[in-house]
């Protein structure tokens, strides 16, 4: 065989039909879009989410009492978790979330909450391509300066 003119004749290659192959169609030009189907996993909008409302400035943490003990443990492994406290739901074209946070003590609670809604609506829309019809804000705790100091150096009370 040639390998300059020849195409290949193993039997193989003469049985598989040329017009029901994925990878022998035409090329299409750059500004053509290429056939297929994106599926993006809940994983990765939750991911997304968790990252966004982390940004908003008065947000402490994400997550329940029990889940951010968890987080807590994962952090000291360099094992943290994005989607504690963020669960969504991914449709084919929409995604819907719900967020539990906690805000720092001092900061309007009201404003950290819009503000989350809508970075992590911006963040799915943006960097998904999916419209998001819902963010639900769960404040769950308030975080005071001062309480993650467990110093047993205070001064007694009693002798």
């Amino acid at each position: 065989m040639d390998m300059a003119t020849d195409a290949p004749t193993t039997p193989a290659a003469q049985n598989v039909p040329q017009a029901a192959s994925r990878v022998n169609r035409p090329l299409n030009g750059q500004d053509t879009p290429v056939d297929g189907k994106t599926t993006i996993a809940e994983g990765v909008v939750a991911k997304v989410a968790g990252i966004a409302a982390r940004e908003v400035s008065g947000v402490y943490a994400l997550g329940g009492g029990g889940a951010r003990a968890l987080g807590a443990i994962r952090d000291a492994i360099n094992a943290t978790d994005l989607t504690q406290g963020v669960k969504v739901e991914v449709g084919e074209t929409q995604a819907a979330a719900d967020i539990t946070i906690v805000v720092e003590y001092g900061a309007p609670i009201q404003e950290v909450a819009d503000q989350v809604r809508g970075r992590v609506a911006g963040a799915i829309t943006r960097l998904v391509g999916l419209e998001v019809v819902e963010v639900n804000v769960d404040v769950n705790d308030v975080h005071i300066p001062g309480d993650d100091n467990d110093d047993d150096s205070n001064e007694k009370r009693v002798q």
